[in-house]
């Protein structure tokens, strides 16, 4: 299995995003005086389209990143061989991090991305989608209601992988 994983936060605030109107009627999207966000941990298995997906309370750390690994990761894809795919946040070096990894190593075979290439990183697809299919040009009162149109796509996403093995193609 090839898994590629990522993290991403979807803010409060309004994204505008290309919308049509009539000539002259320019469209107008509420704004939150909060800046409020959700943080999302993400792995996308690329063979088969299989997304699976953590919230994060705090922040990403080493410490919200073996939580992730060890509740999730581990959850969905032990013991199969997997080779994870994953960019260079600071937090992904770090030495209880790598300890986790070696002690997992007969399972999981860890490569890291060159820095600065989120082209490479088939989760980054996957977050683009969601942008599209459920945060812009949408006005969001709370974090709850982020969460709700969030689990949405997440959801269709899973039941319905036809729609992203488009993104995923490139990177089998």
């Amino acid at each position: 299995m090839i898994v590629f994983e990522d993290e991403a936060s979807f803010r409060q605030d309004a994204t505008l995003h290309a919308t049509w109107s009539r000539k002259g009627s320019t469209p107008i999207v509420s704004s939150a005086s909060s800046r409020d966000s959700v943080k999302v941990y993400g792995c996308i298995d690329v063979n088969n389209a299989k997304f699976i997906y953590h919230f994060e309370e705090e922040k990403f750390n080493a410490k919200s990143y073996l939580i992730f690994l060890e509740t999730i990761l581990a959850k969905h894809f032990y013991p199969k061989q997997v080779c994870y795919i994953q960019d260079n946040a600071s937090y992904h070096k770090d030495g209880e991090v790598w300890r986790w990894f070696s002690e997992n190593k007969h399972w999981l075979h860890v490569k890291n991305l060159p820095p600065y290439c989120p082209e490479l990183n088939a989760t980054e697809h996957i977050w683009h989608h969601t942008r599209v299919k459920g945060i812009h040009n949408q006005y969001f009162n709370s974090k709850d209601e982020i969460i709700i149109n969030l689990k949405k796509v997440f959801y269709n996403i899973r039941n319905n992988p036809k729609q992203i093995e488009g993104y995923l193609r490139p990177f089998l």
